[in-house]
């Protein structure tokens, strides 16, 4: 078919085509289809070489051109290949990220009382065995400069700032003791002081940064601990409120043993919104706590006059650790 083209005729043509019969020697009736088939590719390619050759004037053009192709198809395979290796490791960085970002999702903020801040010092854990965090206070806002334990850590520079309220200190620039914990002493800055502390603030947020875990809330802003509450006045604080001007969190009461404490010191990740115990909040839980109950029917019941001696050792616990390990305030009494 192509030795008959006229188009390649012409005056500059060195090479002319034989002319053949096309696929001339292929007798079906003595192959198999299969046989007919090869031998008809063989020669249609044989005839594709010798035009690509005749416009070219290179001698086996048709094996470059296929070399060529083959080559280009390769590189687009590769590519695509690539891509979907690509797309698989980042989707598997994404999601290990946001599995680490779960893990390590931070506490609630939760309110602080100047005797709970001071536990966060940096020192040893001696229950532990491990250094605690270092917290420290600006104008009631409490951050976390653990990162910065080379100066707010033991023998650092800024070491007698960890654990404490220290805003007035560093808005003066005087690191007399008379000026630690003293958050009602912010108020009473000159205007250059409270830019100071302001830029102590903004460098602590934006440019360490320092998370900020929570609030302090000094003695003088809890509540007294001799108010009586009765049960309606205990429901109304159950972490869904307002929160009072200077705290973290709205306060969440439980009570326990006669007592009612202010959970939001530090228990928010349990008696907080969907926290396990947050069944709990807002009400006397003395027998549910005493009996380790879930059941609704001991949670709405305050009555611990039928305890087992065993009970009451239990209900003694939990109070004991709400005091002494918790350091929850206290913030009123049962009526």
């Amino acid at each position: 078919f192509i030795s008959k083209d006229s188009s390649l005729a012409g005056a500059n043509s060195t090479h002319r085509l034989k002319t053949r019969p096309p696929y001339r020697g292929i007798r079906a009736s003595h192959s198999s289809a299969k046989t007919v088939a090869y031998k008809v590719m063989l020669l249609a390619f044989a005839d594709a070489s010798a035009w690509l050759a005749e416009r070219t004037g290179v001698e086996g053009a048709m094996g470059y051109a296929v070399v060529v192709g083959l080559a280009i198809v390769g590189h687009f395979v590769m590519n695509h290949i690539d891509n979907q290796r690509y797309e698989a490791a980042a989707r598997e960085a994404e999601a290990k990220k946001a599995e680490e970002e779960e893990a390590e999702e931070p506490e609630p903020p939760r309110n602080f009382t100047q005797r709970q801040l001071l536990h966060f010092d940096g020192t040893k854990d001696e229950r532990l065995g491990d250094d605690k965090p270092i917290y420290l206070s600006l104008n009631g806002f409490v951050f976390d400069c653990s990162m910065g334990r080379d100066f707010y850590g033991p023998g650092g520079p800024y070491a007698m700032f960890a654990g404490h309220e220290c805003g007035v200190s560093l808005a003066k620039m005087d690191f007399d003791k008379t000026y630690i914990d003293d958050l009602a002493g912010v108020s009473k800055l000159n205007f250059g002081e409270k830019n100071t502390l302001d830029e102590w603030i903004e460098k602590f947020t934006h440019f360490k940064p320092y998370p900020i875990v929570g609030r302090l809330v000094t003695d003088d802003m809890l509540p007294s601990s001799d108010r009586v509450l009765s049960s309606e006045e205990l429901a109304k604080s159950d972490g869904t409120g307002a929160v009072p001007d200077g705290y973290a969190t709205a306060p969440i009461y439980l009570g326990a043993g006669g007592k009612v404490y202010d959970v939001s010191f530090g228990g928010v990740g349990f008696y907080g919104a969907g926290g396990g115990y947050n069944r709990f909040a807002g009400k006397d839980a003395s027998r549910a706590l005493a009996k380790m109950s879930f059941d609704p029917a001991d949670t709405a019941d305050p009555d611990v006059s039928n305890l087992t001696e065993k009970e009451r050792k239990v209900l003694d616990d939990w109070v004991k650790t709400f005091e002494s390990k918790k350091n929850y305030p206290i913030v009123g009494r049962l009526k």
